[in-house]
């Protein structure tokens, strides 16, 4: 059974375990910056302590994926416009904890008042994509040879929910 639950500091050493792999290997995210143990923690506590959240889904006691928010743009002009990140570990897919990590996130930005979520996806992610489009976001924009990442440029994808 899977359970969604807010983020905690101790939480920190499994979600770098789930997310180095993807920031190391692969263009899902354009970030190559390792985050520690301790940089997960303060960002955990963060984003708690600025009225936002990492959830993670848990099976088994254990910690299988995490997914945040945050606003999408700086200035008072997108305080109702967030954009958020999940990561799932490669056990994890397919099983419904990514649309629990989603709808938690949309419900806990909701009920702060935002508005619209936006997703900001690799190009090279159609699977990130079709999850998005399932749930009820829809492409709005892609912006071309945006990140740079493996000595290659690729296109960022922007999809979008109203809440």
């Amino acid at each position: 059974m899977t359970t969604i639950r807010p983020a905690t500091p101790q939480d920190a050493a499994a979600i770098q375990a789930i997310w180095l792999p993807i920031i190391r290997d692969t263009t899902v995210t354009f970030s190559s910056l390792e985050r520690s143990v301790e940089d997960i923690a303060a960002f955990i506590a963060d984003r708690q302590e600025r009225g936002r959240e990492v959830f993670v889904a848990e099976q088994g006691g254990t910690v299988a994926g995490f997914a945040t928010y945050d606003q999408f743009r700086g200035g008072n002009g997108y305080v109702h416009a967030m954009e958020h990140s999940i990561v799932l570990g490669p056990d994890a897919r397919g099983q419904g904890m990514g649309r629990a990590l989603m709808q938690s996130v949309c419900d806990h930005a909701a009920a702060a008042g935002a508005h619209t979520m936006m997703a900001g996806i690799s190009g090279e992610n159609p699977s990130a994509m079709a999850f998005h489009a399932a749930i009820g976001f829809t492409q709005v924009g892609r912006i071309p040879e945006s990140g740079r990442k493996f000595g290659r440029w690729i296109d960022l994808v922007l999809m979008q929910k109203i809440l």
